[in-house]
């Protein structure tokens, strides 16, 4: 593991040398070709938080988390038609200099802001994400080991910019897919003899983990079909149509055409992957169907639970081995009785099997409830130790240091470009707008950014722990925000009778709304980004009427 982040740390020192101004520190030049550009798309999208939360979000909730994704490829031909020319044609930073040619100085403060918020705080989430690993392994502090964390990949991110950015994420992202590749092959390995992958996702699919696709219409749930293709589709937009970690990442192509490419390619890739990496999650579930599992995950917690309420836990620790070596048995019979073709008892044992894997759960709420109640923990979630408990204590000692590495480096991928694009933003939106300076000081102040965003999101990192499911909780974030942001790229690029201060209104009253609608509980995350979206082009409808039409000469 420490060979792997050595090397990377050092690939991205020596990949990033030669830097001489903003040009070169934000853009990387603008020579990357399409691969570069996808896989640094890719990678920026799948942080640590893909590969440790989503197998664990399988695990819990079944496979129906990837509907999520089903509206990105709708999203990815979109951006490719209206997006990208504009970006290219106006040689752009940022995504939110345009928005000042469009509207005025105040419209592109007020998005570059938002996203500065979001992106900022999402980052924070994601250094958390690695910093889990470190503490599981070494016994460290968890605070202690966010540091170590941010530090790490802050050294050549500081260096070497965009570029040692699209360097080490095209180096990262094809490790991390062997790897997970590997990890996925060896659960099936590992599972007991005569047990085989048919048999697993059978036992998967009983238990309610191989639910891809559910068509039921409910404003709450958060993942149903409804919600993947549409508030899917309008938050795939405003991210990768008007998130600076992303824009950043393909507006650095050779030419128009590399950049298009990059980005239909990662709608095309993105599903099955994700499909890939949750069906992961799946087979674990399985292998702890037939091999004995914890009563917890988050043996950090659970161990400080244990210490404090001694007698109750071993009240409900006997209750569980009991209950779970009766499922493992009731999983083998299973299992022995579909391979015979055994319908009839199938239909006898598959029952109590359920019924079983209900009480097991019911004592894990009970422990859940028990964590959070006595605040035993800084992190009292198990959805995101569940891949990280596997490959601890079931994988090989080299494949799980190699696994443990891949889920830092894809960390790192993720966190790199967004400390690139904060500081893209806020050295070029915030601090310098339309003021041109030196070379040499746009090079040491988007250092000095970076140094300072890195250290924000490692402060933002240290209260994550309160979060829950890291793949929720970075989801939900930057729904609160996604939506407006879209919401005035689309009034720049469709409603031409729209101005500046019509827009600057529209969105701070739909943020508010958003805000408001979340803490109401009234949808599910998923559809703020809708809801924000339309809001903003509707009031900029109405407030545009009251106002007078845009300057001649403004950029259209």
């Amino acid at each position: 593991m420490l060979v792997t982040l050595a090397t990377m740390i050092t690939y991205g020192l020596y990949k990033g040398r030669g830097q001489s101004g903003a040009h070169s520190y934000l853009l990387a030049d603008k020579q990357m070709p399409w691969y570069v550009v996808l896989l640094g798309i890719m990678a920026t999208q799948a942080s640590a938080i893909t590969f440790l939360s989503a197998p664990g979000q399988a695990y819990t909730d079944g496979m129906r988390f990837v509907q999520y994704y089903f509206g990105l490829p709708i999203a990815m031909v979109v951006i490719c038609v209206t997006f990208i020319p504009i970006f290219r044609r106006l040689n752009v930073y940022t995504a939110y200099q345009y928005l000042e040619q469009r509207f005025d100085r105040k419209t592109r403060l007020l998005t570059s802001l938002l996203f500065l918020l979001s992106r900022g705080l999402s980052t924070g989430i994601s250094i958390y994400a690695p910093a889990i690993i470190l503490s599981s392994i070494l016994g460290w502090n968890i605070y202690l080991t966010n540091i170590i964390m941010g530090g790490l990949l802050l050294i050549y991110t500081y260096a070497g910019g965009a570029k040692a950015v699209a360097h080490t994420q095209k180096l990262q992202f094809l490790i991390i897919l062997a790897a997970m590749g590997l990890a996925a092959y060896l659960v099936v390995h590992k599972l007991p003899q005569g047990v085989g992958l048919s048999d697993a996702l059978y036992i998967a699919g009983k238990s309610g983990k191989l639910n891809v696709i559910t068509t039921g219409f409910d404003w709450k749930d958060k993942y149903n079909i409804w919600s993947g293709i549409i508030g899917g589709f309008f938050l795939a937009l405003s991210y990768f149509g008007t998130d600076q970690s992303q824009v950043g990442r393909y507006i650095t192509g050779k030419n128009i055409r590399e950049s298009k490419l990059g980005l239909l390619l990662n709608g095309l890739i993105k599903i099955p992957m994700q499909f890939l990496i949750l069906l992961t999650g799946a087979l674990v579930f399985a292998f702890y169907s037939f091999h004995p599992a914890p009563l917890y995950f988050n043996t950090a917690a659970y161990n400080t639970l244990r210490t404090q309420e001694p007698q109750k836990m071993i009240v409900l620790e006997n209750r569980y081995q009991q209950l779970h070596h009766q499922y493992e048995l009731q999983a083998l019979a299973i299992t022995a009785q579909r391979q015979k073709g055994d319908n009839n008892q199938l239909v006898v044992s598959l029952p109590p099997f359920a019924q079983t894997q209900q009480q097991i759960q019911s004592l894990r709420d009970s422990v859940s409830q028990y964590i959070a109640a006595g605040n035993y923990s800084p992190d009292k979630n198990d959805t995101n130790y569940i891949f990280l408990y596997f490959v601890k204590n079931a994988l090989p000692v080299g494949i799980a240091g190699l696994l443990f590495a891949v889920i830092i480096l894809a960390s790192w991928g993720s966190i790199s470009a967004a400390l690139n694009s904060l500081t893209a933003s806020s050295l070029m939106d915030v601090q310098l707008g339309r003021r041109h300076i030196s070379e040499k000081k746009e090079l040491y102040y988007g250092r000095l950014h970076t140094l300072g965003w890195g250290i924000f999101c490692i402060c933002v990192a240290m209260f994550a722990a309160r979060l829950g499911s890291l793949i929720e909780a970075v989801n939900i974030l930057g729904s609160l925000f996604y939506g407006t942001i879209l919401g005035i790229f689309l009034v720049a690029f469709y409603v031409k009778q729209a101005n500046g201060n019509a827009v600057f209104i529209a969105a701070i009253i739909t943020e508010i709304c958003v805000v408001a609608i979340y803490l109401s509980d009234i949808v599910s995350f998923l559809w703020l980004n809708v809801i924000g979206a339309l809001l903003v082009v509707l009031i900029s409808l109405i407030a545009s009427q009251f106002r007078p039409l845009q300057r001649q000469g403004e950029v259209t």
